[in-house]
């Protein structure tokens, strides 16, 4: 039932609150393009969870439920004075960046072309079936975060990571499609032997081509995850518009009330890393809170990988809790990280030479 994912992105207007589709086209000319093209802006006056190039804000309008967005400032494009050094000739920066834009478009290209793939193979067996189809994104959807923590957890074996953010937001993230995925079985979506092979063993694929990319080029597989958060919020999107009143006449299943309304919501808050802890609380009344709600976790999901995307970008929403009421520095973990494997690897060894 969802549309082909690339055929549209969701953005707000500066004049308008409603959340509006547009036609994504390509840009050969910039340096990249984003499916998740939303900005960061801090609730409150401080810049307690500032971003370095990108981030964003969700929250649900009570009177239409959608959600709020702001549109990401597109990436410049590329003039001939930029690339140019003051000699008038290319310079050696120019040209490197040139490259790493050009690979960054083959990257991302490569991503669509997955997704979209996959898009069809989905639309073709589930165009009728709709928790079934949901059952098998789910499934799915959780498995960038098990790659990402697999890998991160073998950097640290080796001495080459340590930044805690990442690891526990990545989980939080996983825990909150755990969920997603429960709430989908007690809907009855894997009620089938076929959907529930199906979505298994691309979940196995998934996960070892995911950390056999975010072991090459973490960018490349953040961009991937952020596709696919991005297809799951414009497949709930669609199936809240076409089934909103017959979703309001049923019962919420009881993990979905327990898991949006319990006392214990510090996972909650750990994904949602554009926004500060506390300020999203759910209401669920009926199935279609429920859905409304998956909805919006998605848009969560894909913002933090639009952030993830810049290297040390991340940080948990709970950190800046933290920093503001310890009055005394606390003992502080030297913040070690390195992007990809060729990174790491060349960061080991820098020390060992710089010794000689």
């Amino acid at each position: 039932m969802a549309a082909s994912f690339s055929s549209a992105v969701f953005a707000i207007s500066p004049s308008s609150s409603s959340l509006k589709a547009r036609n994504f086209s390509f840009n050969s000319a910039s340096s990249s393009y984003s499916l998740c093209p939303f900005r960061y802006t801090s609730p409150s006056s401080r810049p307690w969870i500032s971003r370095k190039l990108s981030g964003a804000r969700a929250t649900i309008l009570k009177n239409n439920e959608k959600v709020e967005v702001e549109e990401l400032l597109q990436p410049k494009t590329l003039s001939q004075d930029d690339m140019k050094g003051s000699s008038g000739e290319p310079s050696q920066s120019s040209s490197s960046s040139t490259l790493e834009s050009w690979v960054i478009k083959v990257e991302q290209s490569v991503n669509i072309l997955l997704t979209d793939s996959v898009i069809k193979i989905l639309d073709s067996l589930y165009h009728d079936r709709n928790y079934a189809r949901f059952f098998v994104l789910e499934t799915i959807a959780r498995v960038p975060y098990f790659a990402f923590m697999s890998v991160l957890h073998m950097y640290e074996s080796f001495g080459w990571w340590r930044r805690a953010d990442y690891l526990k937001v990545h989980f939080a993230e996983s825990w909150n499609e755990m969920h997603h995925l429960l709430i989908m079985e007690e809907l009855g979506g894997n009620s089938w032997w076929f959907d529930r092979f199906l979505a298994q063993h691309i979940a196995i694929f998934y996960y070892i081509m995911t950390a056999l990319m975010y072991t090459v080029s973490p960018r490349m597989a953040y961009h991937f995850s952020e596709c696919v958060e991005s297809h799951a919020f414009e497949t709930y999107d669609k199936f809240i518009k076409a089934q909103g009143e017959e979703l309001k006449k049923l019962p919420a299943p009881e993990i979905a009330v327990k898991y949006y309304t319990g006392d214990d919501l510090y996972l909650f808050d750990e994904f949602q890393t554009a926004r500060a802890p506390n300020t999203r609380r759910p209401k669920i009344d009926n199935l279609y809170d429920v859905f409304l709600n998956i909805r919006d976790d998605e848009a969560e999901h894909c913002k933090t990988m639009k952030a993830c995307q810049t290297h040390g970008n991340l940080r948990s929403p709970h950190s800046y809790l933290e920093d503001e009421f310890n009055d005394e520095p606390a003992c502080e973990v030297p913040q070690t990280d390195c992007e990809g494997i060729v990174d790491c690897l060349k960061k080991s060894v820098a020390p060992a030479a710089k010794q000689r």
